[in-house]
């Protein structure tokens, strides 16, 4: 849980600006989620999938001016930007990388409600000095990121009366609630989008019309085939030198983000498959970790 006065710059999360007469179109031709949730009030969480419905890039949309940012990993940056800009065709787009500019910056959920005109409704968005602070639209337990210029940072943490603490402290917590944010290339073509539990984090609009990667979406959500999840796995012992999880000898899972907050894609149908057992991962010894807001059924 974050400290109600600490702040965590994340100077590894970068931004794209995507402006133009026609760029609330092009989003929602391609997004998973409904670009006409996002407004000046209301910011929210979605992805851009291969047409065959895999992960390629997530992000958070805010509405800015006259068009979007889209807040990314930083390292995911310019290869989201290219394949943008591979679908820009002749719609009246731009697109502007403005990752040297801007900085996202995390408060807590606690910190954000003490500002006037909020409210704890995930993607509820505010102007705060101009500039745009919204809680965390996949689970509020991530608390608010303020989107500021370089420039205006400090000044900003100051009247907030912020200290900033961190930013592995608050990567800690995202594991612990179940979401990856570090490493997520790791993903790219791995997995389908809705494995990502991205229908929990509410990132896809099963409502709105097509997208990208939509038909094996809607078909793995419409016939109950979600077979596999991504989730956070916590080492008891040894070290992840392999990617395999077992029980038995019986695959359960795949270790794909090895790092300091890793994840795996489960195979939680598996009739072996148990939160409360410890699994084979190697030489190493694993728990899969349940996310509060996850129901299996």
């Amino acid at each position: 849980m974050m400290k109600k006065n600490d702040v965590y710059i994340l100077e590894d999360r970068g931004l794209l600006y995507i402006s133009g007469d026609d760029s609330k179109e092009f989003l929602q031709n391609l997004i998973t989620n409904n670009i006409n949730k996002v407004n000046e009030d209301n910011s929210c969480y979605s992805a851009l999938l291969t047409p065959q419905g895999k992960y390629l890039y997530d992000f958070n949309i805010i509405k800015h001016k006259t068009g979007y940012l889209l807040d990314c990993e930083k390292k995911n940056i310019e290869s989201l930007y290219k394949q943008l800009n591979l679908y820009k065709l002749r719609s009246r787009v731009e697109i502007l990388n403005l990752s040297n500019e801007f900085v996202i910056a995390v408060l807590s959920k606690e910190r954000f409600l003490e500002i006037k005109e909020t409210n704890s409704i995930a993607g509820c968005t505010i102007k705060y000095r101009e500039d745009h602070i919204f809680l965390d639209p996949r689970n509020i337990e991530l608390g608010a990121r303020l989107v500021t210029n370089l420039e205006k940072l400090y000044l900003s943490l100051k009247k907030l009366n912020l200290k900033s603490s961190d930013k592995k402290e608050y990567y800690n917590l995202s594991h612990s609630v179940g979401i990856p944010q570090n490493n997520t290339d790791k993903l790219q073509n791995k997995i389908f989008g809705i494995e990502c539990n991205f229908d929990e984090l509410n990132a896809i609009d099963f409502k709105k019309g097509c997208y990208v990667g939509q038909e094996n979406t809607a078909r793995i959500k419409l016939k109950n085939k979600l077979n596999k999840r991504l989730l956070p796995i916590e080492i008891l012992q040894g070290e992840l030198k392999s990617d395999l999880i077992t029980l038995d000898n019986d695959e359960i899972g795949k270790v794909l983000i090895n790092e300091d907050n890793a994840f795996a894609i489960i195979k939680i149908k598996n009739e072996k498959f148990n939160f409360d057992k410890t699994f084979d991962c190697g030489s190493a010894k694993i728990k899969v970790k349940k996310p509060n807001w996850l129901q299996i059924t």
